[in-house]
């Protein structure tokens, strides 16, 4: 059913419902019970989702993508911990032993939202940085460029993110 201002009862849900997580992300990530602050924040959330959330492009959700999504944050997490421990074993070395460069590396995701983590992943992660995206292909820095053959440096980089992210997005 249509009402008269353009949005579906299910646009609607999913619009109170998106907003409703952000704010629970909110709390959950400043600890606030504050009702002034709440109040901002959910008006601010429901605006943020009345304008990005589009119901014909929602992803179909399932215990199994639900399942890798945390177990990607957890793989996040650690890849950035054991990047931020090897930078900074370099950089207390007297001689910091570095080799950088920009190497291709190439991914199999399909998904623009999947490949836009997948970046974002890499950039985040202390020694790498995302500098280009071409098609499949993404040119990264790297503090210790140990391959430069495509191959070898997708399997070092990408490979383990993108076993998460393709059953996450495809």
């Amino acid at each position: 059913m249509q009402s008269s201002a353009g949005f579906t009862f299910e646009k609607l849900f999913v619009i109170v419902l998106v907003a409703v997580v952000l704010v629970g992300f909110y709390v959950a990530w400043t600890h606030t019970t504050d009702a002034g602050n709440l109040l901002v924040i959910g008006g601010m959330a429901l605006v943020v989702s009345a304008l990005f959330v589009r119901t014909g492009k929602l992803p179909r959700i399932t215990p199994k993508k639900v399942a890798y999504s945390i177990a990607y944050i957890g793989y996040l997490f650690v890849a950035i911990v054991k990047s931020n421990l090897d930078v900074a074993r370099r950089v207390i070395q007297p001689k910091i032993p570095i080799n950088p460069g920009i190497v291709v590396v190439k991914t199999r995701l399909k998904s623009p939202v999947g490949r836009m983590i997948l970046a974002n992943s890499i950039t985040l992660t202390p020694g790498t940085l995302s500098v280009d995206v071409k098609g499949d292909h993404y040119y990264i820095h790297w503090i210790d460029v140990t391959d430069m053959e495509e191959e070898g440096a997708t399997e070092k980089i990408v490979a383990g993110f993108e076993k998460y992210l393709e059953v996450i997005f495809g």
